[in-house]
């Protein structure tokens, strides 16, 4: 039984190599579950504010009023994506220009706008995906290295067996046991870490969809209302 195993007993008789990779192995996994904990909590802000922020732009008619609301929403990427939007707005309504300026000017205001928030949306999508690449590496290279630490601890089980010459069952269970260690310990660092970054990248996906529809409402907004 699993609750049987004497890990004390296991690391002492673990080789260099066996530890090493133990170690290697632990503290992947720590900093994975630390990951795990910091980038749900960043996700799930980042969800509720843009609920609200998106409740806030299609209910009010000022986008200075927007402005105003969206600056109280930092976590939200819809909300640092339409600031971007809206400073850049802001700039071309500054410039002294013609009450009824012409085409190719009307189309450079638009493609600054579009600009911007493309800048924006592709700058909260690396802010997002902060950090999630760890998640992946340790997904899928814990295996292996597991499973590597586990063929050393085995090579070494039947080099000792070859020194002394006794190669019973009870010889040969405990350390090929004891190496195996490795192979689920790579197993219990990967695991989570896979759900955990697909989970995440699934919703940093809807996050980037979302910005992309938003960016799209708000240009139709701004070429209804300023570019006529």
């Amino acid at each position: 039984m699993l609750a049987a195993i004497n890990y004390l007993d296991v690391l002492k008789s673990a080789s260099a190599i066996e530890l090493a990779v133990l170690l290697l192995l632990g503290g992947a996994s720590a900093w994975s579950w630390a990951l795990i904990a910091m980038k749900w909590l960043q996700l799930r802000k980042a969800r509720t504010e843009s609920v609200t922020f998106l409740d806030t732009f299609w209910k009010s008619n000022r986008l200075d009023a927007i402005y105003t609301s969206a600056q109280k929403l930092e976590a939200s990427p819809l909300s640092r994506v339409f600031r971007a939007g809206y400073e850049e707005l802001s700039k071309l309504a500054q410039q002294k220009q013609n009450a009824e300026g012409a085409m190719s000017e009307r189309l450079g205001g638009i493609e600054n706008i579009e600009r911007a928030l493309q800048r924006a949306s592709l700058q909260e999508i690396t802010t997002l995906e902060a950090h999630v690449s760890f998640l992946g590496t340790v997904g899928s290279t814990a295996p292996f290295v597991g499973l590597f630490g586990t063929v050393m601890g085995i090579l070494g089980a039947f080099n000792e067996i070859a020194e002394k010459g006794n190669a019973t069952i009870a010889t040969v269970a405990a350390p090929i046991g004891n190496a195996l260690l490795a192979t689920a310990a790579g197993l219990f660092a990967a695991i989570p870490a896979v759900v955990a970054f697909n989970s995440f990248l699934s919703k940093i996906k809807i996050f980037d969809t979302e910005m992309s529809n938003f960016s799209n409402d708000f240009l139709n907004i701004v070429k209804r209302h300023f570019f006529k």
